[in-house]
Parts: structure tokens; sequence; C-alpha cells
């Protein structure tokens, strides 16, 4: 790099870390004013605080208090539809009587964070002591709402984890800033999600607060899942939401210098609480009825929960990386590590769901001592094509790989559609939006052109099942990220009727109208093992894979034919090929993935 242009950004840097460091003074005199006018009536002055009655609540108490901790069972419910579960969420902090706790990587101002923040508040206007902790990259950016929520009431606390450059929002600017003057700092960030009720009744999984997380965006949605848990398991999330809330890089939001010099501006005078401007209120409406609805949450929750002999919560370490008072390898990777034994462990079969398939070297190496081990182990992986991916780079690096996935683990792997049902149109050409076009599309949206218009969804959960007898439901992606970088939670079951359950939910993701089966190419004899053999050494090279002939690619099945393995002998009769990126409209449309892949091998950890 130019050396004028290095000094010119580690400036820029030392420039942006100044201007935002806030002063003791600055924090105190905030802090002081949080506590000078930080509402404190309460709404409620009944012992339980007014709580909503819940069945949950009742075998909550049933199941602490009869059993011992060492043999505790626990009840347990698989999340699956976005709807019925914010529905879910909402009757839960309404029967909270004691405290609340949510942890979240994203927490969006949209009409599900509106709603969220409008119940939590409730709640602690109830008396219920409740306490939120959120990422600070990817939340809260609304600047009144932070204001108001720094003293919205006693009850409340929010504090942010990791803060750049002292601030609760980042611009464009302090981004750039942070990646150059302090970057493993700033690229670990907190990926966990909690919600925790009373101590004993937990959620936990792949849902950040956004409408696309819960099938509200108009847009685009995720596939996601979430695991509820009532039992004494709940202590050990308290414990590990406590460890996170008490942890240096977890800040108040009166010590950051943009909302402690708002509260410094406007003095004692109270801010007025942001309205709820709903951008679809027929539908909050209807989830906040299902939620005060006790035939609704029996019949579709409580009656189809599992009782479980044996469940453990597992939390990686606040900080998880860093040069300082580092924990030691195994507790910097706790979650990582259990996944490794689960996956070691399996004797006939992993099913796993991942929305980013960049194996960390680890995860590989382990796979490739099972299939060396087991080689009639079956590896089944539901996770997100071209057309369906929200990171467009990751996706690239999975592609990369895709002759190690096959070829040397063993891997069945099927890529999730943006749209359910078959997708006749990848079998048809249509009109090639050209080349300026496709780079048009590129640098405009955050999401590849599809050949159709509609709802588009993504893939976004993150769940295996080992040898249809052990279960994962959690935040932790099959990627370095999770590995190395971010902070991940989640949740082991060992129950043989709830890993069916979870094990039927995947399948169900990959049967033929919501998923592409990938495959290798037909067998071309000599020229495919040359082409093998060029491949194996092209992707071993971190920024030069530039070899164009890939050793797989998309099938579709045809409508007369039954589902059949890659495996089977027939299945080039019953599939036909629908190129490497099916859906996607885009001029050469291998050429963008191909730019990623060239130049990003070497930087898999960071994307």
């Amino acid at each position: 790099m130019n050396r004028a242009l290095s000094h010119s950004l580690i400036g820029l840097a030392l420039l942006v870390l100044g201007a935002c460091a806030s002063t003791p003074t600055m924090r105190r005199q905030a802090h002081h004013i949080v506590e000078a006018t930080a509402a404190s009536e309460l709404t409620c002055t009944a012992i339980d605080r007014c709580a909503l009655a819940s069945p949950y609540q009742l075998l909550a108490e049933q199941l602490v208090a009869d059993s011992a901790a060492s043999t505790a069972p626990h009840a347990v419910n698989l999340l699956d539809d976005g709807q019925t579960a914010l529905a879910l969420r909402i009757h839960l902090i309404r029967s909270a009587k004691v405290s609340i706790e949510l942890q979240s990587y994203i927490f969006e101002t949209d009409d599900v964070g509106q709603l969220t923040l409008h119940e939590l508040l409730d709640a602690a206007r109830r008396g219920v002591k409740v306490r939120v902790l959120l990422d600070q990259l990817s939340s809260i950016h609304n600047r009144a709402w932070l204001n108001y929520l720094a003293r919205a009431h006693v009850n409340f606390q929010l504090r942010v984890y990791n803060p750049t450059f002292d601030k609760a929002t980042t611009k464009p600017l302090e981004y750039v800033a942070g990646v150059i003057c302090c970057f493993f700092q700033f690229n670990q960030r907190a990926h966990n999600k909690i919600l925790l009720i009373d101590q004993r009744i937990g959620m936990v999984g792949g849902r950040n607060i956004a409408d696309r997380y819960f099938d509200l965006d108009p847009t685009y949605n995720y596939r996601d899942r979430d695991i509820l848990l009532v039992g004494r398991e709940g202590r050990v999330m308290r414990a590990s939401f406590d460890r996170f809330w008490e942890h240096p890089r977890a800040r108040s939001l009166d010590s950051l210098r943009d909302v402690g010099s708002g509260l410094l501006d406007s003095g004692l005078a109270l801010p007025q609480a942001p309205s709820l401007h709903y951008q679809q209120p027929e539908l909050i409406e209807r989830i906040q009825q299902r939620a005060a609805d006790p035939a609704f949450i029996q019949q579709t929750f409580f009656e189809q929960r599992f009782t479980v002999a044996k469940l453990s919560y597992y939390s990686d370490p606040p900080r998880k990386r860093g040069h300082h008072q580092q924990p030691d390898k195994a507790e910097r990777r706790a979650l990582s590590g259990k996944i490794a034994e689960l996956i070691s462990s399996a004797e006939n079969e992993v099913v796993m769901q991942t929305p980013y398939l960049v194996l960390s070297k680890p995860a590989r190496r382990a796979f490739l001592a099972l299939r060396q081990s087991h080689p009639d182990l079956r590896v089944i992986v539901s996770t997100n094509s071209l057309a369906a991916t929200d990171t467009f780079p990751v996706y690239a690096i999975s592609y990369k790989h895709r002759r190690l996935h096959l070829q040397k683990l063993g891997f069945e792997l099927y890529e999730f559609k943006p749209y359910p049902g078959r997708s006749e149109r990848a079998l048809k050409p249509v009109k090639d939006i050209g080349l300026l076009g496709s780079a048009r599309a590129l640098t405009s949206t955050k999401s590849l052109p599809l050949m159709r218009d509609g709802m588009r969804r993504r893939l976004h959960s993150k769940s295996i099942v080992i040898d249809g007898a052990t279960s994962l439901i959690g935040s932790h992606n099959f990627d370095p990220r999770s590995h190395s970088y971010n902070t991940e939670n989640g949740v082991i079951v060992h129950d043989l009727a709830f890993a069916a359950a979870l094990r039927n939910s995947i399948l169900a993701d990959i049967e033929p109208d919501q998923s592409w089966v990938v495959a290798r190419k037909h067998d071309r004899g000599l020229l495919t093992s040359i082409n093998q053999g060029i491949e194996s050494v092209s992707e071993k090279i971190p920024f030069f894979d530039i070899w164009p002939w890939r050793y797989a690619t998309s099938y579709e099945l045809r409508p007369q034919c039954a589902p059949l393995r890659a495996s089977d002998p027939k299945f080039y009769q019953c599939y036909v090929r629908v190129g490497d990126f099916p859906e996607v409209n885009l001029s050469t449309r291998a050429i963008y993935t191909r730019i990623i892949t060239i130049f990003g091998g070497g930087l898999t950890p960071i994307l």
C-alpha cells in the first residue's frame, strides 16, 4: 500500500477515535440525568405483577420444584413458524413475574422491533426487571428511540455490546476507521440470541428481532428456527447472560457519546416516547390477539411440547477473541467444541442445516476423519443457493469448495430455493439483461436479480441432528466466523422424539419443491479426470482459483420421478441439470461469483 495512503488511513482512524471518545465527566453527568429523570411509576402493585396466566409458568413451577438438579426434566417446543413464534414470545413476555432477559445480534425498529419494545416496557412498568443486551453494530440506530430508552423506566435497562468508538450508532466512515484501527475487537461480535423469562422459560435459536425473521417482511423472509425450553437450565442461561451483561464490553446507553450527548442536551426535560408506526397494523393486532388467547397458546404450543430428560445450554464466553485476559482455548470455543464432539460421535447419520457452508479447518478435519472411520455415514446438508443467500461473497467461498464437500466429505448437498415450487423457468431461456445491466444490479441492490418477481425467502436456521437421537438448535453457523470470532449459543437435546421432529423439519426443506440437489456432473471419462485434477490444484490457491469448469452443478427433479439420492444409478435419468446458479438472472452469471472466488479464498474467516 502507498505510504501516504497508509498514513492517511491511520490518521483517519485516530481522528475518528479521538472525536468519538466519551469523557468521564460526560458519562457521570449523563448517568445523573438518567437517575434523576427515569420513570418509576408502576401500573401494577400485585405480587404477581399482573402477569398474564400461562400454562408454561405453571409447568415451570412444577418442573423446577419437583426435580433434583441432576435429573431435572425439561419441556421443549420446536418453533418453526415465524408469526406464531412471535405470538408466543409476546405471550411469554406478558407472563413474566420477576425478570426478563433478552439478547440479540440484530434489533431493528420495524414492526417486530417496535412491538417487542412496547411489550418489554409494559412489563417494566408492571414491576418486572427487564434487561436487554444488543450487539451494537446491527441494533437500534434510531436516535430518538435510544435517547428515550436510556431513561424510559427504572426497571428497564439496555446495554450494547462492543460499541464502535463509544457510540451506539456507527456511520460508514467510523466503520472503516474501526476496521483500520482495531480490527480484531471490531470484528468480534455477540451473535447470541436469548429470551429468558423468570430464569426458567427460555428461547434460543437463529431469530433476531426484525420483521424478516418472523415472516412479516413484504420483500423477503428468513426460514428460521428456535427452541423453547422450560426448566432448570434457565438458570444456566441466566448465568451466561449475566456474564455478558457484566463484561466491560457491555456498555450502558448513558455511557456512550452519542446517547450521552443527547441526554446532556435535553437535561431534565423528559423526551417524548416515540410513537408506534406499524407498517402492517392488522397483522400486528392479530399477533397480539393470539398472544392473549389461551386456546391458541394451548393448542398451538403447549399440547405440542416434548418432555425430555437430558438437555444442556451452551454459550461462548463474552471475549471469545482478543489478546489479553483470554480464557483457555476450550472455553473460548465452548459451543464450537461441543459441536465438534457431536459430529465426531456420529455413527450412522448427520443432518445439518446452515445458511453458510464455509467449513473451518477443524470442521474439515473432523468430517474427513469421520468419513475415513465411517465410510457409509450419511451427511445431509441443507444450505442456501446463490439465489437465496443474503451474503453473495460468502456463498462464493462455499461454491469454491463444492468438490471437497461432495467428493471428499461425502455430503449430500441441497441448496434452498428463493421461492417454493419447481423452477420451470430455470429450464427455459430468458432474456439476458446484459453485462451493464448485471453490473448495475449488483451495485444497486443487496439481493441478486432473479428470473421472476415476488416475495423471496432465505435460509437462516442453524440446526444439527446426530443419528436421529441428539439435536442442536442455536445461533452457530457452520463457518469460521462462528468458530473463531463471534460468540454463539445453543441448546443440545438428547431425545429421540424431539430429534425426529427436528430431522423431519430439515428434511422437509430439502424436498424438490424447496431445494435443488447439488451433484457432480456427468462422468466424461478422461476429460473428467483431467478436469478434477486441475480443479483440485486451483481450489487450493487462495487468490488465483481461476479454473472455470467445476466438479458439480445444480439439478431439478423431473415431474414424473420420485426423489433420489445423487448416488443412485438412476439419478441422471430423473434429474435435469439447471446450471450452477438457477433462478439468478445475471449476464454470464458464473463470472460474478468467480470474481469473488478468485480473490476471496484468503479472506474466508473475515467474510
